[in-house]
């Protein structure tokens, strides 16, 4: 007798979210909810068919570098896989860059772009990549007013027509690392023609693109990143040929394999200073402010396709007996994944509501001071579980989640970059004390979490309100105590950074657990938070030997 697996499958992934589903029904005015219901079930569509299966098709296929031409002439000329090429021109169709810019669903635009996104990036290999640094740009030009730059490369990033459409590139990591950009050494000088850049970018995502912000310090500046500038680079000039740039190689990666990254040379690169000479970093905040977003929601759309293949995967697979799905372990197992992804779905869509409602001019200054510390908890958080989520995938496979053709791997591998993209857990732990530094922040994020509390009043709620507000309590002590501590304050910042995150994200469960059963969306969000308190909020240790942790190393 012959035995077979049967291979996962997905259905509409707009009907089949029973927590987007709820989530849009509350977020959305009815109105509005119901003229976008079209758009996202064809969305959910291609994500969960056509594109999964061309996805699958597409496996092998990655980006080549091609150098040389027959006849010697160097052409750095990169072509990417199949699937990149459609996912490109669907990305202008579909507007998923351009719905946040149109601004047609007001301060809920960015809702509506990343329910796009949600829906068919899992299939569309880290086509994300380039549409966050693409995003980022746009956002960027806007806020630091260069009218000029704006008026040339916006009506590009921004466009629905394939034919007009850029993506950017963002050129910040150099030999001397990554997080510390203030060691760039890339130097801006001047010539007849304009600035010229001159150096190496050890790590450059998406180098198709057809311009990108980049890092340099103009002659003359001091070190570190108040001497650095941004600047602003189209890649070729009128006649296809690159503007002084060459690309050494692609870089042999983990996962993302899809995303051509590479290492480029810049040797007289024509660009323009977006934003004067000087303050380099700080202008790249607002890039940060949004690809941070985008990594916050990757994780999400990452975690939600894991367990989306593992469910229906349980109903196939047949183990001593019974159905995976029959089997009290699997299920339990499988639940605890559920509840991280519930949890890091809301929290990552709570920055995207905030971020919205910042780029719309109706948040209040609360909730200002609210999205520069949310932004990094949520992207430091959900990368985290992220890479928790998809690792229990794989093995919820058994041997079959080990195997590469079964695609399953892939979002393992993929994953595990989001902890590390766009700061690692650590720096953003950093950045998280940095946004409490300004004074009222900490306030701000204690009446996010209490008030969301507050509205939950379903007695068997209780235990999840009590290890929110005992989490609460702790940090608040922890880090009052710690701030006369620099030492403590740092060796400490990344558990009580998780546990911000983590306390945002149980009372966001609660929250919306009681809305649901309000409302007839069932007891599904009430058992996610439950399991979710269970699972520990509270990271914090009073007590750090650091000493202790030297020995360690």
């Amino acid at each position: 007798m012959s035995f077979f697996q049967d291979p996962p499958t997905l259905g509409n992934q707009y009907d089949d979210d029973a927590l987007l589903q709820s989530y849009l029904a509350r977020t959305l005015p009815e109105d509005l909810r119901r003229s976008l219901t079209d758009e996202f079930r064809e969305l959910g569509d291609l994500g969960g068919n056509h594109f999964y299966q061309f996805q699958l098709r597409d496996r092998l296929n990655e980006p080549v570098l091609t150098q040389w031409d027959a006849w010697g002439h160097r052409i750095d000329q990169i072509e990417v896989s199949p699937l990149w090429k459609e996912a490109e021109a669907l990305s202008a169709r579909r507007g998923l860059v351009a719905t946040a810019y149109e601004q047609k669903s007001a301060e809920l635009s960015r809702v509506h772009q990343f329910v796009l996104n949600y829906l068919v990036q899992p299939s569309l290999d880290v086509y994300s990549c380039p549409l966050a640094m693409t995003d980022g740009a746009a956002r960027s030009l806007l806020m630091l007013g260069n009218k000029t730059l704006i008026d040339r490369a916006l009506p590009h990033l921004t466009s629905r027509d394939p034919a007009t459409f850029w993506t950017s590139g963002q050129w910040m990591t150099e030999r001397t690392g990554g997080s510390d950009v203030g060691l760039t050494q890339t130097a801006a000088r001047q010539s007849p023609e304009g600035w010229r850049l001159y150096g190496t970018k050890w790590f450059t995502s998406a180098t198709t693109a057809q311009m990108a912000l980049t890092l340099a310090r103009p002659e003359g500046n001091g070190p570190g990143g108040k001497g650095l500038s941004i600047f602003y680079v189209e890649t070729r000039d009128a006649a296809g040929k690159l503007n002084g740039i060459q690309i050494n190689r692609l870089k042999d990666k983990l996962g993302t394999r899809k995303v051509p990254t590479a290492e480029l040379t810049l040797d007289g690169t024509l660009a323009i200073p977006v934003a004067g000479l000087t303050d380099g970093i700080k202008n790249m905040a607002w890039m940060l402010n949004v690809t941070r977003t985008w990594n916050a929601m990757g994780s999400a759309w990452s975690m939600r396709r894991g367990l989306a293949l593992a469910r229906d995967y349980a109903q196939r697979r047949v183990q001593f007996g019974a159905k995976l799905a029959e089997k009290p372990l699997h299920v339990d197992t499988l639940a605890g994944l559920e509840a991280e992804f519930q949890a890091g779905f809301l929290l990552a869509f709570r920055a995207v509501e905030l971020l919205g409602r910042m780029e719309a001019k109706v948040a209040t200054e609360q909730e200002l001071l609210l999205q520069r510390l949310v932004t990094p908890l949520a992207k430091l958080t959900t990368g985290r579980q992220a890479v928790h989520v998809t690792s229990e995938v794989s093995e919820a496979f058994g041997g079959a989640g080990y195997v590469e053709d079964t695609g399953v791997p892939r979002l393992q591998a993929d994953s595990q970059v989001l902890s590390i993209w766009e700061g690692t857990t650590n720096v953003l732990s950093l950045d998280a004390l940095r946004a409490l530094a300004k004074e009222g922040t900490l306030e701000a994020f204690f009446h996010e979490v209490e008030g969301r509390l507050s509205r939950v009043k379903d007695s068997s709620l209780r235990p999840c309100v009590d290890a929110a507000n005992n989490a609460l309590e702790h940090a608040r002590a922890w880090v009052t105590g710690a701030m006369l501590n620099p030492t403590a304050l740092e060796s400490g910042a990344r558990r009580f950074s998780l546990t911000l995150g983590r306390t945002l994200e149980l009372a966001l469960l609660s929250d919306h657990a009681q809305w649901c059963l309000d409302n007839g969306h069932g007891p599904r969000t009430r058992a996610a938070a439950r399991r979710f308190a269970q699972q520990g909020v509270d990271l914090i240790q009073d007590e750090m030997d650091l000493d202790d942790a030297r020995h360690l190393l």
